[in-house]
């Protein structure tokens, strides 16, 4: 194990960080979307307020939310999260998909900072699994939030089509 030292270092371990998220981000922006669907682990059974309190009153995510920037679009095809344009089924659907996309990402770029053992010393190491967490964790609680407020959209989105689409049907057209 070698290690490096001064900007030898400081480069070798921005440029990781740099090509791991841009590597990252690219292969999470090629997955389809069957690979990201499924059942969400975020949404509960039995649909309530008391997730999304949890995240508002105990984390305070609605006062630090504002700070998160959002790379959603950085690649081409990507998906800004920050703003909802259109609020039809289809369109939350999609949102709520590239919360996955995102949160995978996120989960993918933090354990780099185990590879920056190979070259820094332990208190840099310790560095970089703090930038690490302090970088991802807010991401990843963001996505699952955004995810949580999403399904609650979706589902009275949905709750007040299906009463008009039954009167549509039942008039003939």
């Amino acid at each position: 194990m070698a290690t490096l030292s001064g900007w030898g270092a400081v480069v070798a371990t921005a440029m990781l960080w740099l090509v791991w998220s841009l590597v990252i981000g690219a292969l999470a922006n090629q997955l389809p979307d069957r690979l990201l669907g499924g059942r969400d682990p975020c949404q509960p059974d039995h649909p309530g307020a008391a997730p999304l309190r949890f995240y508002e009153q105990w984390l305070r995510i609605r006062i630090w939310k504002p700070w998160i920037p959002d790379a959603g679009n950085a690649l081409p095809g990507g998906i800004r999260k920050g703003s909802l344009a259109r609020r039809d089924p289809l369109a939350l659907q999609r949102l709520s998909l590239e919360t996955r996309r995102a949160e995978l990402v996120h989960c993918l770029l933090w354990p780099a900072w185990m590879v920056t053992a190979l070259w820094l010393p332990p208190a840099g190491v310790l560095i970089n699994l703090l930038f690490a967490t302090l970088f991802n964790l807010p991401c990843l609680l963001l996505q699952r939030y955004n995810r949580l407020r999403l399904g609650r959209t979706l589902r009275r989105t949905l709750g007040r089509q299906h009463p008009n689409q039954r009167q549509r049907s039942s008039m003939g057209g």
